[in-house]
């Protein structure tokens, strides 16, 4: 059997949502770095990720210029509990 892949992820505040969401946006990071940040974010804050769905999140935050619902909702999507 394979283990449910979504498993429950916090609600990250809105300051932490609001900070990485100006860090995606002001600093000018291709979608490598933009991934490696969106990957900080997570593991720092107790999640794994992988590294594709990383990427994959940060081309989707970035041609939506996300809202923070809509961060919190991309994050949910690519964080794996640990």
């Amino acid at each position: 059997m394979t283990k449910a892949k979504s498993a429950h992820v916090e609600k990250f505040t809105e300051a932490d949502l609001s900070g990485l969401r100006e860090d995606l946006m002001k600093s000018g990071l291709d979608s490598w770095q933009a991934a490696d940040l969106i990957s900080s974010f997570l593991v720092t804050r107790g999640y794994g990720v992988s590294t594709q769905d990383a990427r994959k999140a940060a081309f989707r935050m970035e041609s939506f210029s996300c809202s923070l619902p809509c961060l919190q909702e991309e994050l949910e999507k690519i964080a794996q509990v640990m």
